[in-house]
């Protein structure tokens, strides 16, 4: 479930990165394929989607292992860092009748789990832009 008010409670013109971890169902929930490929539906929908509120994929890639911290509850599938101009932009985008409609339904079909953690920068080797 959206965060909204702990996400209200942060400098809404403030740039974000969404740090997303996401552990897949192994067959979607509507029955059509596997949870990673519904999770790929949601992305080619969400994309267009934060590019048009001036946000951007930064980085997507497989997690393989717990390196530090518990094992238990930490086995996701996926992680994907994307970056918002804003959080107010990020809100927009969630809270939108067309991702309600159009992209949510393939997130939840596709995700067991997915947790977002908004963050804010506080050093960057590469440019979130």
């Amino acid at each position: 479930m959206l965060n909204i008010a702990g996400l209200q409670g942060l400098d809404q013109r403030a740039p974000v990165v969404m740090l997303n971890l996401m552990r897949f169902h192994e067959r979607s929930r509507d029955g059509d394929g596997s949870g990673w490929e519904a999770y790929l539906r949601y992305s080619a929908i969400t994309v267009p989607m934060i590019k048009a509120r001036g946000g951007t994929l930064l980085w997507t890639g497989d997690a393989k292992t717990v390196a530090l911290g518990p094992q238990d509850g930490n086995d996701w599938d996926f992680v994907a860092l994307v970056s918002y101009p804003s959080v107010a932009a990020f809100l927009d985008m969630m809270t939108s009748e067309a991702y309600e409609r159009d992209a949510d339904p393939h997130r939840v079909n596709g995700c067991a789990e997915h947790v977002i953690v908004a963050t804010e920068q506080a050093y960057s080797k590469f440019s979130a832009g």
